[in-house]
């Protein structure tokens, strides 16, 4: 269980290193698109696009759906939050290590100041 849960995170940062695929999760948080649509913004091929939607698929971001003709993708964000949860880590780890230099360095501006 848990080495699944590592190569999910590995997929959705790999999903996230790029920035198309960034940006076909922000047209997809706004509301959910088909294929098709997700092409027009980008000077890419329909299959490039596909490509890019296949891997947000595999990491578990984006959901896909025939409807007709068509394949509706939505924002999937349970994989967002699993991975904002990992980083929640590095951000409390961040946040104490701050607030220790923030007393080191009043102190050490104390002691030059001669209080």
């Amino acid at each position: 269980m848990v080495e699944q849960t590592k190569t999910n995170l590995d997929e959705v940062f790999h999903a996230l290193s790029d920035p198309t695929r960034r940006a076909i999760l922000a047209m997809l948080r706004r509301r959910p698109h088909h294929v098709g649509e997700l092409v027009a913004p980008f000077d890419m091929s329909f299959n490039a696009i596909s490509k890019h939607v296949k891997t947000l698929e595999r990491a578990g971001l984006v959901e896909r759906e025939v409807v007709g003709n068509f394949r509706r993708c939505t924002l999937n964000s349970k994989a967002l939050k699993d991975a904002y949860r990992w980083l929640g880590a590095y951000d409390r780890f961040w946040n104490e290590s701050l607030d220790k230099l923030e007393v080191v360095l009043a102190a050490k501006k104390a002691k030059r100041n001669g209080k």
